[in-house]
């Protein structure tokens, strides 16, 4: 039986119950958006409890929270192992905060009162093609995160939760031939660390927004941080010289053409001839079929300044416009792919 048929009546046809599933699907988000903040997968982490007591440990009502666990149960996400008892299941296990596969930051970031009042003016976006968190509050989403530390802390345990994308980038490319490796707008810098440790020999630069590396130094194993170089600056202004290969993952994607050809510019400046250019973002395909980072797309559209995700002809005219030559695109068996790129002029 699937979330539709649970709810709606066997009448309808199964398009009518898809349909009205994805109609109602900002209910589940908004329900796993509470639970997650709430940390209740890490208070169920040594075993089922009842609900009146996870409800005195988040200050919240008793049978209200009953009544969203069950509904959240119903499609997976937890388990009433007896009446008002709930436990984990692998589902759950995801929403803990320190299990390999969490999204728990990510789930509170998508669900925060700033990330859903822009969606909430998605149609502002669309009938101007600008960002609705902009005009919603005066500034990007990255000044907002620089004013706003518990918001950029949030944002960066988000960001940080991709480290299985990172292990499955290590896996899909060959870094052996670089010696020193520069991270531009790697946030706290797992992907760095990931590569780092992988290929002792190599050093690192760090680079990203000065609050930012702050903040990543102190997150740093002591062995891999003597091996780094930890920078902080604008990507719009000046980027460190004296790598072997750039890497910008998901950097590109925020920002429009004007603003990314600046970005690809710096990058350029700062290359030695002999250079590589890694890129690491998604590639939208052509064709009607389910691609997750299409809706990526609308979320670069609403909360982003000019971001998009873009599609392999769309990187090569940037990528030339920027003095750069794709050389390939490799796949990884993430969503994401690899665009390394070389020097032109």
């Amino acid at each position: 039986m699937t979330v539709s048929e649970s709810i709606y009546a066997p009448s309808n046809t199964p398009f009518q119950m898809t349909a009205m599933e994805w109609i109602h699907a900002y209910w589940m988000s908004r329900c796993v958006y509470i639970v997650a903040k709430l940390g209740i997968a890490d208070l169920l982490k040594d075993g089922p409890q009842h609900c009146d007591a996870l409800a005195t440990v988040t200050n919240t009502h008793s049978d209200a929270l009953y009544r969203i666990l069950r509904a959240l149960a119903g499609v997976g996400i937890f388990a009433e192992i007896k009446p008002r008892y709930f436990g984990l299941t692998p589902l759950a296990d995801c929403l803990q905060s320190n299990h390999p596969e969490s999204v728990r930051a990510i789930a509170i970031l998508r669900g925060e009162e700033h990330y859903y009042k822009a969606w909430g003016d998605l149609m502002y976006s669309l009938q101007t093609g600008e960002s609705a968190f902009e005009r919603l509050y005066g500034m990007d989403l990255f000044q907002y995160n620089d004013q706003d530390s518990t918001q950029g802390e949030i944002f960066d345990r988000a960001m940080a939760e991709s480290e299985e994308e990172n292990s499955l980038v290590l896996e899909a490319y060959d870094f052996s031939s670089i010696g020193k490796l520069v991270d531009i707008g790697g946030g706290k810098g797992p992907l760095l660390a990931t590569v780092l440790q992988a290929y002792p020999s190599m050093t690192g630069i760090l680079f990203d927004r000065p609050d930012v590396i702050e903040r990543a130094k102190n997150s740093w194993d002591l062995a891999l941080r003597n091996r780094c170089e930890f920078i902080g600056g604008s990507f719009f202004e000046n980027i460190p010289t004296g790598g072997d290969a750039y890497i910008l993952k998901h950097i590109i994607q925020d920002w429009d053409n004007e603003r990314s050809l600046t970005i690809l510019q710096r990058c350029h400046q700062a290359m030695k001839a002999q250079g590589r250019l890694l890129v690491i973002d998604f590639v939208i395909p052509p064709g009607n079929e389910f691609y997750g980072s299409k809706f990526i797309d609308v979320n670069m559209l609403v909360m982003c300044p000019g971001g998009r995700i873009r599609t392999e002809e769309e990187f090569q005219k940037l990528f030339k416009a920027a003095g750069f030559r794709i050389t390939k695109i490799i796949p990884t068996e993430s969503e994401v792919s690899i665009i390394e790129a070389v020097k032109t002029l």
